[in-house]
């Protein structure tokens, strides 16, 4: 049996220790690379296209271009249309998770998790799927999501779904996987995987990610239900 192709990544942080760091926990998994790092977000955007990157862990604070409008640019390139971005966060003091979703990126975590964690992110993101913390981190999001500047006109609301679909919308944008949310609702894992599709065709979000805020920003969750 042929063995899967590697994930290949693209490191992007303007630390070179934090860099190093990254690149040895990537190379000791065995279905995944590194094909590229970046110190500054123009060369994230640059060498997302030479090193053909399947995902990039994209820092937000990064000199030259900073990674929410590097993660902007991948995103909107329809050269780069398979590369997905994971973005981290220092958390206690950067609040700009929002923007770096609303530009495109299928995540984020924390700086402070665990190797394994990030090693599981990398998988989870680049097999399509968002990832995002729950919890606190949650809460951040909804906080910004309640300005009166952060409409995401392109998508729709929830109003033309059915309680079903709300029921999963509700469940996406506390953080569960389709896995979680088959068990929270007694369905399959395919049928929760089909409702999730159908809800992004409905709303024409993007990805996951974009189906957090909409549930944010319509209401359908509040701060205090996460």
């Amino acid at each position: 049996m042929t063995a899967p192709t590697p994930i290949r990544v693209l490191l992007a942080d303007d630390q070179t220790l934090v860099r190093a760091s990254f690149a040895m926990l990537v190379a000791s998994a065995g279905d995944m690379e590194v094909v590229a790092e970046a110190g500054t977000g123009r060369q994230a955007v640059d060498l997302a296209r030479s090193a053909r990157a399947d995902l990039v862990v994209m820092d937000i604070r990064m000199p030259d271009l900073d990674g929410i409008e590097a993660t902007r640019l991948i995103a909107d390139d329809e050269d780069l249309a398979g590369v997905k971005v994971l973005v981290l966060t220092t958390y206690d003091t950067d609040e700009h998770i929002v923007d770096a979703l609303r530009a495109g990126a299928s995540g984020f975590l924390v700086k402070d998790i665990r190797p394994a964690e990030l090693l599981d992110a990398i998988r989870t993101v680049a097999a399509g799927d968002s990832l995002l913390s729950p919890g606190p981190t949650s809460r951040l999001i909804a906080r910004f999501l309640r300005a009166p500047d952060t409409a995401m006109s392109a998508v729709g609301g929830p109003d033309g779904l059915s309680e079903r679909e709300r029921q999963v919308l509700t469940l996406v944008a506390r953080g569960f996987n389709n896995t979680e949310i088959a068990e929270a609702l007694g369905l399959s894992p395919l049928t929760a995987k089909t409702h999730v599709s159908r809800i992004m065709g409905k709303l024409g979000a993007r990805d996951r990610a974009q189906l957090v805020i909409v549930a944010y920003e319509s209401g359908l969750v509040t701060p205090g239900a996460v």
